[in-house]
């Protein structure tokens, strides 16, 4: 698998779903389980067995990114445009570093999906594109400063497969099923029979040929994989490209895709011509083939919000983390939390259901009970904190009781 495909992560800004957590810890530095987010994805490609590894990000993540036993190359964007630049932008920026197929990850997937799984439907299919996709789980029950108010949705997707369940036919976003859907009438002819499925999640876990990146260098339109490039390559499977010349269509996927003349003539000769069984799409297919690879059971989360934050150290951790060079004092309990590095906890403190992140220091007898501490907040004895996220740096005064807020500045607060 790592000689074949090149593995590139996608670290840069993102992040927009959860900037109270992100203001002063860019979100590949968020800790989860005790663990920068960044470290899940490069721990996933090293236990497949890559070697190397490409990091996209800024200069500000480079100094921070996890030592690993693999290779790992930092590419720095550029500082004035990383922040307006998307994941179609970053893969086109080190486009000439790209000398294979690729497989591409966001820095903010944790997953217990075994790579091979999207990785040999690439491969037996020889696909353009293979993607990781989920069910999208029941809404968190408890998310800081939300006060019963409705919680944001993440974005979800319609598509539709074969009766493999594996070859994706279809790709819409869900929002924009109100103005229905168009069908194109060769799909039906092809494949009679096809399975929707709803309220689907991207993973932002992609293969994808060479030949896509090339593309991408010559088509700066494309932003984002996930909402541009993507929904391109699924409606472009059934679309007529005889005659597509390389020179003259650059705008137009197919005068990428390489053209085997020995291959063609073998098939148009071959006895197998009419074959119907698993080398179907090898005769009849589109030269361009997206496949994707539901998550079942296992552990499949991207961590884009609040919500998400918090269920995410619920999964990887155990029943409670502590840090290392944490104190903690005498008659102090901490349940089902997880507490940073270099903490000071003093005597007679109750934390419950908490994610304490590093450098926070908790005087004695307070009371915390879920909520999201950021890094080297300081709280003053005897504080009561409910349901709130408190941000990097600021105080909590002696005996003060706050419950579900999200404060992020000195007595700012913000609510969702």
């Amino acid at each position: 698998m790592a000689v074949e495909l090149q593995a590139v992560v996608m670290a840069v800004y993102g992040g927009s779903r959860m900037q109270d957590l992100t203001t002063s810890t860019p979100k590949p530095l968020l800790p989860v389980g005790n663990k920068p987010l960044l470290w899940y994805p490069l721990n996933l490609l090293e236990r497949a067995g890559f070697e190397e590894v490409i990091v996209v990000t800024t200069r500000e993540v480079q100094k921070h990114v996890p030592d690993m036993k693999m290779k790992v190359e930092v590419v720095c964007l550029p500082d004035d445009k990383a922040a307006e630049m998307g994941t179609a932008d970053s893969l086109r920026h080190i486009q000439q570093k790209i000398k294979s197929d690729v497989l591409v990850l966001s820095c903010d997937l944790i997953t217990e999906v075994s790579l091979h799984e999207v990785v040999d439907l690439f491969r037996a299919h020889s696909a353009t594109l293979a993607m990781l996709m989920q069910k999208a789980p029941e809404p968190c029950e408890h998310v800081p400063g939300q006060k019963g108010k409705q919680k944001a949705v993440e974005e979800r997707d319609f598509i539709g497969v074969d009766d493999s369940g594996s070859r994706l036919l279809l790709l819409a976003n869900e929002e924009d099923l109100d103005d229905g859907l168009d069908l194109k009438k060769c799909i039906f002819q092809r494949y009679p029979r096809i399975h929707m499925k709803m309220g689907m999640l991207d993973a932002h876990l992609y293969c994808l040929r060479k030949y896509v990146v090339d593309f991408l260098a010559d088509n700066d339109s494309f932003a984002s994989i996930r909402r541009d490039l993507v929904p391109y390559l699924v409606s472009k499977q059934f679309s007529s490209h005889k005659n597509v010349n390389h020179e003259t269509d650059k705008k137009d996927i197919f005068s990428y895709i390489p053209r085997d003349e020995l291959l063609e003539m073998a098939l148009t000769k071959s006895s197998w011509n009419d074959h119907r069984g698993d080398m179907r799409e090898s005769y009849h297919g589109s030269r361009l083939r997206c496949y994707v690879h539901v998550a079942r059971s296992e552990l499949c989360c991207r961590v884009n919000s609040l919500a998400t934050y918090i269920e995410a150290n619920k999964q990887v951790g155990t029943d409670s983390m502590i840090g290392e060079q944490t104190k903690i004092g005498e008659k102090t309990s901490v349940k089902h939390s997880i507490v940073g590095a270099k903490c000071v906890i003093k005597e007679r403190v109750k934390i419950t259901n908490c994610i304490i992140m590093n450098g926070v220091t908790i005087q004695d007898s307070c009371t915390l009970q879920g909520s999201v501490i950021c890094n080297n907040a300081v709280i003053h004895s005897g504080a009561d904190i409910k349901d709130c996220l408190l941000g990097s740096g600021l105080r909590v005064n002696s005996k003060e009781k706050r419950v579900n807020e999200i404060i992020v500045g000195n007595e700012q607060l913000m609510e969702i």
